[in-house]
């Protein structure tokens, strides 16, 4: 059967009058047609008819497992897909509140303070990587080995201003040797039933003895004040990082949003569902001006800043979630400067 070399493209005509676009990037497939953006999987499950008519049935089945194949089918024999039946594999993972939310306001003298990575949440189980949906991620046996067998929780991380690139790296399917861009940085031991402090004393005595060639605890200082805590906020930031992240001293590890758990930004940031595309103009004439997007409670907006020349020629299919920055929130609840960061697959919509 005919297929699609990594990064290639091929037009084929569906019932309407524009053709279809089939894509492979890095193992994952996609098409235009509504069948394919509709569904509820993670998009390295997804196929469509038109996917299967170019690779066969077979392959795609390989592809995407058994399991994702049956929901799939249905779908596209019915014109319009429907939700697949999710798997609970999900991790519990600990996920954090806003620090400018917390109400009384928090005093962060004695919390535990680390920069704020923007990189990809992965929950190693022992055997492998796995997205906060519980989605796997394929790295290759020489960049997980020397992983203990007991959980960790932490971020694949290419470095600041990289998140995009990193997010194309660690979603691959094919185990490539761009993973030697990648570390895996840790935060925690979820499994270890004791506070931070000694969660933290036992991953730095056992990352000193194991030495993981692609893996490293990440670094926590005490927090003296909130003047130190702003002040290593500026820090990170004109370094080009996200922000910064507390942990409260004393705090056991939680499945779940937690206040113990907090994240410090001077701009605020979300996810929204593109619903469309605007044609751009002058200099991005031919290609995207704009994406159109919804966030959960309906209000749209564009998002038009952000996007490289690349993503511009190619940008996000309809229906994928992307995440983005912004300052604040209009008297409308809409987004003000709203500027594109990348693709969510590991988020649920």
């Amino acid at each position: 059967m005919p297929d699609l070399a990594d990064g290639e493209t091929t037009e084929m005509q569906g019932s309407g009058s524009k053709p279809y676009i089939l894509r492979n990037t890095g193992g994952v497939y996609s098409c235009s047609c509504p069948a394919w953006r509709n569904q509820s999987v993670a998009i390295d499950k997804r196929t469509c008819k038109h996917l299967r008519k170019l690779r066969g049935d077979s392959a795609e089945t390989l592809r995407i497992g058994v399991e994702a194949a049956a929901p799939a089918v249905r779908a596209t024999k019915a014109g319009a897909a429907k939700p697949a039946a999710a798997k609970d594999t999900a991790p519990p993972v600990l996920l954090a509140h806003s620090f400018a939310e917390i109400d009384p306001p928090v005093d962060p003298a004695g919390w535990w303070l680390s920069e704020k990575l923007d990189g990809v949440r992965a929950w190693w189980d022992g055997k492998g990587f796995i997205s906060r949906l519980g989605n796997p991620y394929l790295a290759p046996e020489w960049f997980t080995a020397g992983l203990p067998d007991f959980p960790l929780d932490g971020e694949l991380w290419l470095g600041r201003k990289q998140f995009q690139r990193c997010v194309s790296i660690v979603r691959r399917q094919d185990r490539s040797e761009l993973w030697r861009e990648i570390r895996y940085l840790v935060f925690d031991a979820p499994a270890i039933d004791a506070p931070f402090e000694e969660r933290q004393e036992r991953c730095h005595a056992w990352f000193a003895t194991a030495k993981p060639a692609y893996a490293a605890f990440h670094p926590h200082t005490a927090c003296c004040d909130l003047a130190h805590m702003h002040a290593e906020l500026k820090r990170v930031e004109a370094l080009g990082g996200e922000g910064v992240m507390l942990r409260q001293p004393g705090s056991r590890y939680v499945a779940g949003r937690s206040a113990t758990l907090l994240k410090v930004k001077s701009f605020l940031d979300d996810e929204a569902r593109v619903v469309g595309h605007s044609k751009g103009a002058g200099r991005h004439a031919g290609r995207l001006g704009a994406l159109e997007v919804e966030l959960r409670n309906g209000k749209r907006f564009s998002v038009g800043t952000g996007l490289s020349d690349a993503e511009r020629s190619a940008p996000p299919p309809i229906g994928v979630i992307i995440a983005f920055r912004y300052q604040e929130l209009s008297n409308d609840g809409v987004p003000r400067f709203p500027s594109y960061l990348g693709v969510r697959d590991d988020v649920a919509w």
